[in-house]
């Protein structure tokens, strides 16, 4: 499976910047070892169900401790037997692109 999310605490204080938490949830997902991507709005982790899930548990809960609360969105593409889709997935676009280009 692919999840897409992004995890944000939620403050008080109309001054703070939420990176400091975004980048501690991004060294979590970069330690696991699953393939994974970042980009400006989401973080993209590829693996089995139960790994995947874990690793954005432990990064939302690492991020709650920079507020009150915290917001988490998530999208899942849940695909049994499938691996290399991270890229793959993205490989397959640009190949439709280019021949609707020919």
């Amino acid at each position: 499976m692919i999840v897409a999310f992004s995890v944000a605490p939620s403050t008080d204080n109309a001054d703070a910047s939420v990176h400091d938490a975004v980048a501690e949830a991004v060294r979590i997902v970069r330690a696991s070892g699953l393939p994974n991507r970042t980009s400006s709005m989401f973080t993209e982790i590829e693996g089995e169900w139960d790994e995947v899930m874990a690793v954005v548990k432990d990064a939302t809960m690492a991020v709650s401790k920079y507020g009150s609360r915290v917001s988490l969105v998530l999208k899942a593409d849940i695909r049994p037997g499938y691996t290399g889709e991270l890229d793959g997935k993205v490989r397959r676009l640009e190949q439709a692109i280019e021949s609707s280009e020919e």
